[in-house]
């Protein structure tokens, strides 16, 4: 079997993503940029249970999909959703120094990733998580 397109393709499409997310964000690198879309990845991963987090990377391109998953201690304790301006706080308090994420980076990195993944799968996976999933993507 040949290898998968998108992986093919990975490191082309998340330099895509990146600049989408850029933009959107008004942000001025992609180091910036990286930074933002890693808090919300990993806001977002915290309030799903392992099964659920595997089931939504399994519908985000391979490298967006290999950092919602790097360095996840399994063991740590599901969080409940917030409001949005709290999951805003958390996002940016990701290498804090170094993060210069909007406040609108949920809806921006929502918005970029929805141009980057097969939308029906995506919202279909979305729809079986807790509540609070689907407003933390919503553009």
């Amino acid at each position: 079997m040949p290898m998968p397109m998108e992986l093919q393709h990975a490191s082309d499409d998340f330099e895509r993503f990146l600049a989408d997310a850029r933009d959107f964000s008004g942000l001025a690198t992609r180091n910036q940029t990286y930074t933002m879309v890693e808090g919300v990845l990993l806001t977002f991963r915290r309030r799903l249970e392992v099964q659920q987090a595997l089931r939504f990377a399994d519908v985000l391109p391979p490298l967006l999909r290999a950092i919602f998953v790097s360095r996840w201690d399994v063991a740590e304790p599901v969080r409940p959703f917030a409001d949005r301006a709290t999951l805003t706080r958390e996002v940016q308090a990701l290498r804090q120094h170094h993060n210069f994420a909007p406040d609108s980076c949920l809806s921006d990195v929502a918005r970029a990733l929805r141009r980057h993944v097969d939308t029906e799968a995506f919202d279909r996976v979305v729809a079986t998580l807790p509540e609070g999933a689907a407003d933390y993507w919503k553009v």
